[in-house]
């Protein structure tokens, strides 16, 4: 009879989940003995870390990922990542070890306690089994969680001594057997009825969440917007973990802000506002105003009932955005409108120095190879990547919608490795560096070819803008003095250089870091002060 680890590792097969990122306890032994010769362990120095590389390997490969997890401490250090996850959508299975039965209710050493709390509410649902025999069927159940819309993550807590126990045949059987797929068609009705609004509306705009990317929607966005001649806006930043419009289209305007007064007046002009794969709005920080102009109407598409229920104004329609869209596009007939007025192409920049975060992105978009991929955690810089750099394919920008730190470094690595074909360039600040800095090790023991390009400003630039706003100025914390994020990376093993030239040097460094496939490389880069926008 097969054991419980067998039967789990079989599962896994099932599901294409041969890829297990962890950091391993005495808890998890048990069931990485043995450990098959068709999987990939992908070993990271702490949790956040951990979590935040299947992260990025789950958005870029489209797969349920597995993460393992040291029991109690291990899920408390990691709980931050699976709160990025959440937010990102990303399909995780997340277990952690247990101790052995015998000894849960004494609660001896690393006993997990109340396990199924630790991880809430960030996953979409948490479990430990009351019987060995049920371990698979629940791995089964929190996979079909996790891949379900809204994708997210899901947690099973696994007592240590199960993993060698006789799994039961007919359990194991029906759990291995057993599919579970979902895209939910939205609403005909609702939909004829949008695209009804959409030919009859004076000056509609769209704006491009993440869930385009990720429901496949990407060409179906731009045939509709091509073929109703709308203004197409990025969601706000914060929430913006994907790009859902190429964003060196024509009729792309640029990204919404993120409060409250200032999106409003961004819409105002126009009547109709079609918002698609994102929430309305991912609003930081707040600044008051009107939620809409005065003759504006808002309707939302969304895969998460979440979302739809929370907005606090317009209609909601639910369901696949990627199906959405394409009926959309099927249903609304060309427009006579006249095509919105092009982006003006980004400026010439004023030399400084040192360098501004937007010469430094200049630079970057001056030998971005057109495959490339971007994982950004810049908060003071985000914007000037994104009006430099331009992305226009799918699958090209990875961003933590829930704003918390640790992501970019970390997530880099699981994008990278997930897409090996296409060239994955980190762009971070040497404070956000930190929430995740061992992945660096990761990179340089597998040999993951990211480049990490580090803007090094000496302080939290996003904390004093926001200081200045929430009339904050005399906080503490918010300098970085003698953070060196290349010398800690040549020390975890990653060649890395300090560019503190001007553009052409900088150029140069980016150019031979990029180009190298036989592992990681880090340029890190002194920058003035300051928000860059341009």
């Amino acid at each position: 009879m097969p054991s419980v680890r067998e039967t789990t590792f079989d599962l896994f097969r099932a599901h294409g989940m041969t890829t297990i990122f962890g950091n391993p306890g005495s808890t998890e032994l048990p069931m990485l003995k043995q450990f098959p010769d068709d999987f990939r362990y992908i070993l990271g120095l702490q949790e956040l870390a951990v979590v935040g590389m299947a992260d990025g390997y789950a958005q870029a490969s489209g797969l349920t990922t597995h993460v393992n997890l040291h029991t109690a401490p291990g899920v408390g250090n990691a709980v931050g990542g699976i709160s990025n996850a959440l937010a990102n959508k990303s399909p995780l299975l997340v277990t952690a070890g247990q101790q052995v039965r015998a000894q849960v209710t004494m609660e001896a050493n690393l006993t997990n306690r109340d396990a199924v709390m630790g991880p809430q509410p960030y996953v979409k649902w948490a479990h430990e089994p009351l019987r060995a025999v049920d371990v698979p069927l629940a791995l089964a159940r929190a996979i079909h969680h996790a891949s379900l819309p809204p994708r997210g993550p899901a947690f099973v807590s696994i007592p240590m001594d199960d993993w060698d126990v006789d799994a039961d045949a007919d359990i194991a059987s029906n759990a291995l057997a057993r599919t579970v797929s979902g895209r939910a068609t939205p609403n005909p009705e609702a939909l004829d009825e949008l695209a009804r609004a959409l030919e009859s509306a004076s000056s509609p705009l769209l704006v491009a969440g993440p869930d385009i990317d990720a429901s496949g929607g990407w060409e179906a966005a731009v045939a509709l917007a091509e073929k109703q001649r709308l203004a197409v806006w990025a969601t706000p930043a914060p929430g913006g973990g994907r790009l859902g419009f190429p964003e060196d289209h024509a009729q792309f305007q640029g990204i919404l802000p993120p409060a409250i007064g200032p999106a409003s007046e961004t819409l105002s002009g126009h009547d109709l506002v079609l918002v698609v794969g994102t929430s309305v709005f991912p609003y930081y920080p707040y600044i008051p105003g009107e939620l809409l102009p005065d003759g504006t109407s808002l309707v939302q598409i969304t895969s998460d009932p979440a979302e739809a229920a929370r907005a606090p104004m317009g209609r909601a329609i639910v369901g696949d955005v990627g199906l959405a869209l394409a009926r959309l596009l099927e249903l609304v007939g060309p427009s006579s409108r006249p095509a919105p007025p092009e982006r003006p192409p980004p400026g010439a920049l004023p030399e400084s120095d040192p360098i501004s975060g937007s010469e430094a992105m200049a630079a970057l978009a001056e030998v971005w190879p057109q495959d490339a991929i971007a994982v950004v955690e810049t908060p003071s810089s985000t914007v000037a990547l994104r009006n430099r750099l331009r992305l226009s394919r799918p699958g090209s920008y990875y961003f933590s919608a829930s704003g918390g730190l640790g992501f970019g470094i970390s997530a880099a690595v699981g994008v990278q490795l997930a897409q090996p074909e296409r060239p994955v360039v980190c762009v971070l600040g040497e404070g956000s560096a930190q929430y995740g800095i061992t992945a660096l090790w990761t990179a340089a023991a597998y040999r993951v070819p990211v480049t990490f390009v580090v803007l090094r400003n000496e302080e939290y630039m996003i904390l004093k803008w926001f200081s200045a706003l929430e009339q904050a100025e005399d906080a503490p914390g918010l300098d970085l003095p003698g953070l060196d994020v290349a010398a800690v990376a040549e020390a975890y093993g990653v060649p890395s250089v300090e560019v503190a030239g001007g553009g052409e040097e900088l150029v140069s460094a980016l150019r031979e870091a990029i180009a190298v496939q036989e592992g990681p490389r880090l340029v890190q880069v002194p920058v003035a002060t300051g928000m860059w926008l341009d």
